[in-house]
């Protein structure tokens, strides 16, 4: 990995305006309109050809995140540098090229093609919208990225439309249209939630496959911590807009430092209950009551008041995304963990 990250993002934000069923802006006791904060000074950085894992349950503002590094959506505040250089001060032609190089697949296979378009127009289009290589070439690549999204022989699928695929086949000419144009940066943006379990292992296998071969560097999406254990160099747990723990993947899933990675843990389901889950001996937390609302968040920590370990403290401070231990931050006044797993 190279010393320069990819990706240094400080201070991200993306807040929604609240409105009623007039259409007006709802406002606080002070005047002003209200907003749900779905990512909310939010820093972090991303290196060369690594996989950071996103997770979080939904709602957290993961795919929001997502799609604000690739620009997909505009930021509310804060700032977004790739390879140095802020894209805020990217003219027409340079935010063109940083869409080249920084692709997403979404969740959905189903609503992300065209029906109307056949599988060769579908992963040649960016091709055409980048002005890249003749009509031979453009050809050359659309085969190329269809086989290494696992559809082989590409001459079988050129011609199909999306209504003639499978879901995993849709998910992989999905993968193609974003490996075509070769780019630099990947968002996967719950890639498999909506596949059949034996699909999603291979999808996870090709992932794993297409970073090494394009070394590729890639944020992958899920509230499925199990496929971050499995695919991601570093975790990022996300809650309420907030990153509460960021850290290499093995520490972060085998010996979770904040209460609300601990208790993400402890509800994913596992073959065997009499195990618990994988790689900690610790009993079951109890996650207490609902999800705050997203626009009234709770003062101090917004996890407190599901928190077990909370006090007057997490009422009267927001506690920062602070070091940890080597390699870890974690925002919690109380971690769970000693550090150091």
């Amino acid at each position: 990995m190279s010393a320069e990250p990819l990706f240094r993002v400080r201070d991200l934000r993306k807040y929604y305006p609240v409105r009623d069923d007039d259409g007006l802006f709802n406002l606080n006791f002070l005047g002003e309109p209200k907003s749900l904060k779905a990512v909310d000074d939010v820093s972090f950085e991303i290196n060369r050809g690594e996989i950071v894992g996103v997770a979080g349950q939904s709602g957290c503002g993961k795919s929001t995140l997502g799609e604000l590094l690739v620009l997909l959506q505009q930021a509310t505040g804060g700032d977004i540098q790739f390879r140095g250089t802020s894209v805020s001060d990217y003219s027409k032609a340079e935010r063109k090229a940083f869409r080249r190089e920084c692709q997403i697949v979404f969740q959905d296979p189903y609503e992300s093609l065209n029906p109307r378009f056949t599988v060769s127009q579908t992963v040649k289009e960016p091709l055409v919208v980048h002005g890249i290589g003749d009509a031979v070439k453009r050809d050359e690549r659309v085969r190329e990225a269809l086989s290494d999204a696992g559809l082989s022989p590409p001459e079988a699928y050129l011609d199909k439309l999306p209504a003639e695929l499978s879901g995993g086949e849709r998910q992989r000419v999905s993968i193609a249209r974003a490996l075509v144009v070769d780019p630099l940066f990947l968002v996967a943006d719950e890639p498999v939630s909506m596949l059949d379990v034996s699909i999603r292992t291979e999808i996870l296998h090709l992932f794993e496959d297409l970073q090494k071969k394009r070394d590729l560097t890639m944020m992958y999406i899920s509230h499925d911590l199990s496929t971050i254990n499995y695919l991601a160099d570093r975790t990022m747990i996300m809650y309420l807009g907030d990153v509460v723990e960021l850290g290499p993947t093995r520490s972060v899933i085998r010996d979770p430092a904040h209460p609300y990675t601990e208790a993400l843990l402890e509800s994913v389901p596992m073959a065997d209950p009499e195990q618990g889950r994988v790689g900690t001996e610790r009993t079951a937390s109890d996650i207490r009551g609902d999800v705050p609302d997203p626009v009234d968040l709770p003062s101090g920590c917004r996890f407190r008041t599901r928190c077990q370990y909370a006090t007057d403290r997490c009422s009267a401070e927001e506690p920062a995304l602070d070091d940890f231990d080597d390699g870890r931050q974690v925002a919690c006044f109380y971690p769970v963990s000693d550090g150091d797993a």
